[in-house]
C-alpha cells in the first residue's frame, strides 16, 4: 500500500531533513578551488605555510659517514679485547677532513665530525683511558661493535627521492629538513585572504563599555577574538571588518566591500530566518547561498554561498569569493569552525583537508540520554587516563572549550555509560 503523505520535495513548506555532518564536509570540500597564487619565502619565514612544490634532494644527508659521539675512531678489528691499547694517529673535529686511518692505530674524534677511511667503529670517550706520560696513546676498555656510533651517509635523507611533498603544510621540524638540503628559500601556496565580521546589535567590544555600563541585552563580542586566531594560526591573511549593526544596507557594504579582495568572507550570527538576520538576503542578493542545517550539536545552524566581485576587481582570481557563515553561539561558531572551516581553508592553500584521526578513550562520566544529532562533548583527560565531561554543555558556555582539551564525537541516538570507549580528538590537533 502507498502512502499519499506528501515528501518534502513534493510539499516546498515541508521542513528539510538535517544534513550529516559528513555529507556538509564533503559538499563543502567540493566547492574548494586551491588557490593558483605561489610565493617564494625564506625557509626561515615559512613555518605553517603550504609547500607549493616537492622538495627532491640533491645530496645525501649526512653527506658522508660521521660520529655520533666524542670519543675515537677505530678499526674494530684492531680492538679484539678489552684492555687494548692503540696509538692515536690524528685528531678529528667537526667540519675538518680526515686522513685515511693508518692499521693499528685510532683517531680522536668529535661529535658530527667525518670518519676516516678504514674506520668501521667509534669508542665512547668514557670507555677509554689516557695511557699517560709521553706516550699519545689510549687504554680502550670496551670491545668495539662493527658500526657503533657511526651515522652513515644518506640514513637521514638519500639523493633523488621527494623528501617534502606539495601541500605538506610546514612545520618546525620540515623547515630544519628543507634547511638540510640547502634550500634557503621554498616555494608555498599564497595566504589566504578573510575578510572577517560579525553581526549583531547586541554585540559590544571589550573596552569600549565598561561591564557596569553594558546595556540590558548587550553582550561582549568573543567569537570575533577566536575566530581570528583560530584563522591566524591556519595561515590566513585576516581583515577584521568589525561589527556590522542589523541593517540590510550595512551587511550589503560590508559584503561587497569584502568579496573584491578576499577569497573568504567569514561571518558569525545572522545566519537564523529571524526578521532581524540580513546575512541570508544580502548574500543572495549579491550571489548565492545555502543555508544547511546541520545534524550536529552544538551548531546546527550554518551557511556557505558565494559573493560576487566586481568586473573591475585587479586582483580577483576569480568571478566570485566564498562566503561563510557560521551560529552565532560561540561554542557553536568555535565548533563548526573546527569541523568545517578549518578543512575548508586548509584545502584553499592545497593542503591536506582530512580530519585528525581521534584515539580511543575510557569516558569516567555517563550521559544517560542520547541526543537525536551527533553530539560533540567537550572534554579533559584526567590522570587515571580517562575524560572528564564539562558539567554544562550549552552552546552558549565558552568555558567548556577553556576547561577541555577536546571533543568526543557521540554518534546520535547513543548513551554513554561509564567506561566505554569514546573517539576523542584533541584541541591541540583541531587547533593546528
Amino acid at each position: 500500500m502507498t502512502s499519499s503523505a506528501p515528501t518534502p520535495s513534493a510539499n516546498p513548506g515541508a521542513r528539510r531533513p538535517l544534513m550529516p555532518l559528513n555529507e556538509a564536509r564533503a559538499s563543502l570540500l567540493e566547492r574548494v578551488v586551491p588557490l593558483a597564487t605561489v610565493e617564494q619565502l625564506p625557509t626561515f619565514d615559512a613555518d605553517g605555510r603550504v609547500l607549493a612544490e616537492d622538495l627532491v634532494s640533491a645530496l645525501q644527508v649526512p653527506p658522508q659517514d660521521n660520529s655520533s659521539m666524542d670519543g675515537y675512531a677505530v678499526r674494530a678489528a684492531d680492538v679484539k679485547e678489552a684492555g687494548t691499547v692503540l696509538p692515536v694517529s690524528q685528531r678529528i673535529a667537526a667540519g675538518h677532513a680526515a686522513e685515511p686511518l693508518r692499521p693499528g692505530t685510532c683517531a680522536r674524534i668529535f661529535t658530527g665530525a667525518p670518519m676516516p677511511e678504514g674506520a668501521d667503529a667509534v669508542v665512547m670517550q668514557e670507555d677509554t683511558r689516557d695511557v699517560g706520560g709521553d706516550m699519545h696513546a689510549v687504554h680502550i676498555d670496551a670491545v668495539p661493535v662493527l658500526g657503533q656510533w657511526v651515522r652513515r651517509s644518506g640514513e637521514d635523507v638519500t639523493r633523488a627521492p621527494t623528501v617534502l611533498s606539495r601541500g605538506q603544510r610546514l612545520s618546525p621540524a620540515t623547515l630544519g629538513l628543507a634547511a638540510s638540503l640547502g634550500l634557503a628559500k621554498l616555494e608555498v601556496t599564497a595566504r589566504p585572504r578573510v575578510a572577517l565580521f560579525s553581526t549583531g546589535d547586541e554585540l559590544v567590544m571589550p573596552g569600549d563599555v565598561a561591564p557596569a555600563d553594558m546595556k540590558p541585552g548587550a553582550i561582549y563580542n568573543s567569537n570575533r577574538f577566536f575566530l581570528r586566531a583560530m584563522l591566524q594560526r591556519l595561515g590566513c591573511e585576516v581583515s577584521d571588518l568589525g561589527i556590522v549593526p542589523d541593517s540590510r544596507e550595512k551587511t550589503l557594504a560590508a559584503l561587497k566591500s569584502a568579496a573584491d579582495h578576499h577569497d573568504l568572507i567569514l561571518t558569525s550570527g545572522g545566519v537564523s530566518v529571524g526578521e532581524e538576520d540580513h546575512i541570508k538576503p544580502a548574500v543572495q542578493q549579491l550571489g548565492s547561498l545555502d543555508l544547511w542545517q546541520i545534524a550536529m550539536k552544538p551548531g546546527k545552524p550554518f551557511a556557505y554561498g558565494t559573493v560576487r566581485r566586481d568586473a573591475g576587481a585587479g586582483d580577483a582570481a576569480s568571478s566570485a569569493c566564498h562566503f561563510i557563515g557560521l551560529p552565532g553561539n560561540p561554542v557553536s561558531s568555535f565548533v563548526t569552525f573546527v569541523l568545517l572551516v578549518r578543512p575548508f581553508l586548509l584545502k584553499l592553500q592545497g593542503a591536506e583537508a582530512a580530519m585528525p584521526q581521534p584515539v580511543m578513550l575510557p569516558a569516567h562520566f555517563a550521559v544517560p540520554r542520547a541526543d537525536k544529532r551527533r553530539e560533540f562533548l567537550r572534554v579533559r583527560r584526567n590522570a587515571n587516563g580517562g575524560l572528564d565531561l564539562f558539567p554544562n554543555q550549552s552552546s552558549g558556555v565558552l568555558t567548556s572549550a577553556v576547561w577541555g582539551d577536546g571533543l568526543v564525537d557521540n554518534p546520535a541516538g547513543k548513551t554513554i555509560d561509564h567506561g566505554d570507549l569514546l573517539p576523542f580528538t584533541s584541541f591541540s590537533e583541531l587547533l593546528a
